[in-house]
């Protein structure tokens, strides 16, 4: 199934860093405990939150010490994004 989220996505970054995000929409992830939760390199992660902040489907918040991500549950894509993850972790 993995295959196939790469294939939609065009990335292996990219449906890493969204299943494990829509799958805890309530949480807050900073960078280096997203890299190390889905495998990912810093840089693949750095960058893909880049891209899916540029399309409003996640939102940042900053502290002092850390930059937090989490997905935007207002967003237009939430719904369906998870409506994806969750069909390709059933089969």
């Amino acid at each position: 199934m993995q295959e196939m989220m790469v294939s939609l996505f065009g990335s292996t970054a990219r449906p890493r860093i969204l299943s494990l995000l829509l799958s805890h929409p309530q949480q807050a992830f900073y960078q280096r405990e997203i890299m190390y939760e889905t495998g990912l390199s810093l840089q693949a992660v750095q960058r893909e939150l880049e891209n899916l902040l540029r399309l409003g489907i996640l939102k940042k918040r900053e502290t002092k010490a850390r930059i937090y991500y989490q997905v935007d549950t207002t967003s237009p894509w939430f719904k369906p994004l998870r409506e994806i993850c969750e069909l390709v972790e059933r089969d």
